[in-house]
């Protein structure tokens, strides 16, 4: 397949290219960027300017830019983040509705903040989104109903709702593991919260079953079958490291610290792949031990 990544530069997108070269995808890039992209053909696009170019003959999109959530929201910020998520979707698909032949699957990224704090309940993909004055999932709902303008263009779309992500070389872990090796890690905010956790390698073996499966449209849980409290995870990323997880971080000094952003930290989603399940995808973690395990070494 000749496939189109935009966001190719970022955690997922890295992984992802190189994983559909090595199966003998042609990718293209959509980027701003012109390095960083691993040697793939790269077509200049900025999400917030105008439609997509360079998608005629592409069989496939894959949509993951979007600007970082882990900041402080100021105004601006906030801004920044629902631009390049629903704007750019939008001028993604009005790219794909000028192509010539379009493209005949999209799938496009969403978070399990879609589904807002949820507390101790259990959430699948049937599950309706939070509320409006949840930032996050505001932002994912409009984000999802851009790419799904999509589907009127007949195009097969799949939305992939992104739990936390877990690599060594980045995103949360990567985060989290300088002051855990210090023992200096510990719950947050005694650590109720259901924390949708997956390994990077799942995130992508989800992208590439949903590129490939005809039955996969709609939303599905990218997150794994066993979500754990932030205690859970907290306790299991000491062992695996060999040390005392026990400094907890109260939930006022997270908000020192970063402000209405904490709100994402604070929020439980006790989120299942029901869907992704049903699908036939097959967790290669679905544990947590052993996915920290393997991921750690």
């Amino acid at each position: 397949m000749r496939v189109a990544v935009t966001g190719a530069t970022g955690l997922i997108g890295r992984r992802l290219a190189a994983a559909l070269r090595e199966r003998g995808d042609e990718v293209i890039v959509l980027s701003r960027a012109t390095s960083n992209t691993g040697g793939a053909q790269v077509v200049q696009w900025d999400p917030a300017v105008g439609p997509a170019p360079g998608l005629s003959g592409v069989d496939a999109v894959v949509h993951l830019a979007g600007e970082p959530v882990a900041q402080r929201w100021t105004a601006a910020a906030k801004e920044r983040i629902r631009r390049s998520r629903v704007l750019g979707t939008a001028n993604l698909v009005a790219g794909i509705a000028a192509a010539t032949p379009r493209p005949g699957v999209l799938v496009s990224t969403s978070a399990s903040g879609f589904y807002g704090d949820r507390g101790d309940s259990q959430v699948d993909e049937s599950a309706p989104p939070g509320p409006r004055d949840d930032f996050l999932a505001s932002v994912c709902i409009d984000w999802e109903d851009a790419a799904e303008q999509a589907v009127e263009l007949g195009v097969r779309v799949a939305i992939v709702r992104n739990g936390v992500v877990l690599d060594r070389e980045g995103g949360a872990l990567a985060k989290m593991l300088p002051a855990f090796k210090l023992g200096l890690g510990g719950p947050i905010a005694g650590g109720r919260q259901y924390m949708p956790w997956i390994a990077l390698d799942d995130v992508v073996g989800i992208y590439l079953a949903a590129l490939d499966g005809g039955a996969w449209s709609g939303a599905v849980n990218a997150c794994a079958p066993s979500p754990a409290t932030n205690a859970q995870f907290t306790k299991a990323l000491g062992r695996a490291l060999h040390r005392p997880a026990f400094a907890p971080l109260p939930a006022f000094a997270l908000r020192l610290l970063f402000g209405e952003m904490a709100s994402v930290l604070l929020a439980s989603q006790r989120a299942l792949p029901a869907r992704t399940l049903e699908l036939g995808y097959q967790f290669r973690w679905g544990e947590l031990e052993r996915a920290l395990a393997a991921l750690l070494g």
